[in-house]
């Protein structure tokens, strides 16, 4: 098979040598929030230094960060995961490979609600897996209903893997609506469902639901999570699973013939982080909000667009039917994909197609910049996409 690049990342590079070449480019492209790590966090692993915390440590993660992981998934998940249940890993990415490739063989069916994150169709592939996608689009905030998983169901089905809130989209699946997918999931029992949480504290309406917390889930959902967004700590590179006994001690083993351990200050950092209360980082959530709201506004002002109100993380996920198969400067637009390198080349401006997250009708922009940078760049998305009405 064929392993394709991330697109976000190759956006992302791109975007770079633009820069390099002295272009004043506005990059959207990136799901990194422009926070800094909350300083008693950056405390915590300056004290893992000092104390000689550079070791390796345990593949799975240190018990005591173990432990920490197990109490967070009690007070904000209602989930009840032992530390023997719980994996840590070199970022969430790594989780999610872990579990795919553990459990996905050649041939078995992965059911993938689009639009779904670029990695995850990619690691199915790497796993010899087929992806079966079930698309819900724009008209329905981009959630999928129980109703569309029997059709895609077989006796290959293995895994079903979805995030909420959702990257792309920014969508957030309500205890209702999960409720009625797990009520689904009842009559398969030998289908394992991966749940990405990774934005969880990153949402602007109601609470957040994990699917592993409602009756009769807990034993064949694995909660994937980690540290990158809700705690702006990208470079830190920690991500952690919470899983049924069986998957945790599969993906400690595969692990441990990957990349053993994650990095030790980070694990103590971790610790710090998991173990304070959520309202710390609340003040980054009320500044997301206020973005999102900003952009909104002015997303819908563009004529052709179509955009819905994400509820959650930091993206917009418009429609951009309108402009497709359209020219303007002598350039044809046939593709997302197209349209993203027509708006960088020609505005300066960098996002993702929708190609890479399944759903072409569509491109990803990150809000997570500043307020005088968003307004800057709708300005040349509005020029953009109106140079082809």
């Amino acid at each position: 098979m064929v392993l394709s690049e991330s697109e976000t990342l190759a956006m992302a590079r791109r975007t770079r040598e633009l820069k390099a070449q002295g272009i004043d480019v506005i990059s959207l492209c990136l799901g990194e929030p422009d926070y800094d790590t909350p300083l008693f966090i950056k405390d915590a692993a300056k004290k893992a230094i000092d104390e000689n915390y550079t070791h390796y440590p345990p593949v799975a993660g240190y018990p005591e960060l173990r432990d920490a992981i197990s109490l967070k998934f009690k007070r904000d998940n209602g989930i009840d995961y032992a530390a023997d249940q719980i994996v840590v890993s070199t970022g969430a990415k790594q989780s999610i490979a872990n579990v795919i490739l553990s459990l996905i063989n050649p041939g078995d069916e992965v059911l993938l609600p689009s639009p779904y994150w670029v990695s995850y169709i990619e690691i199915i592939k790497l796993a010899g897996g087929i992806p079966k996608i079930i698309y819900a689009g724009i008209e329905h905030d981009f959630k999928i209903t129980a109703d569309q998983l029997k059709p895609h169901v077989s006796d290959k089905t293995r895994m079903m893997i979805f995030s909420s809130p959702c990257n792309p989209t920014g969508s957030v699946y309500s205890k209702e609506e999960l409720s009625n997918i797990a009520e689904f999931f009842q009559n398969y029992p030998e289908i394992v469902i991966v749940s990405d949480e990774i934005y969880e504290h990153i949402r602007f309406k109601g609470e957040h639901c994990s699917i592993a917390s409602l009756p009769s889930m807990l034993d064949r959902v694995v909660t994937v999570n980690g540290l990158s967004k809700s705690f702006a700590m990208t470079g830190w590179r920690l991500g952690y699973i919470g899983a049924p006994k069986w998957i945790a001690s599969a993906c400690d083993k595969f692990q441990g013939q990957i990349t053993s351990g994650t990095c030790t200050i980070s694990q103590r950092a971790a610790i710090a982080a998991l173990s304070a209360d959520p309202e710390v980082i609340q003040p980054m959530v009320d500044g997301f909000l206020k973005r999102r709201d900003l952009m909104y506004g002015l997303l819908k002002e563009i004529k052709g667009l179509k955009v819905n109100e994400p509820e959650g993380a930091f993206y917009f996920f418009p429609d951009v039917s309108a402009f497709i198969g359209k020219k303007a400067n002598g350039v044809e637009i046939n593709s997302s994909q197209e349209l993203t390198m027509y708006l960088l080349n020609q505005y300066h401006l960098a996002t993702v197609g929708g190609e890479a997250f399944g759903c072409d009708k569509s491109i990803r922009l990150s809000y997570a910049s500043s307020e005088e940078i968003l307004i800057e760049s709708v300005k040349r998305l509005k020029a953009g996409l109106e140079s082809l009405l």
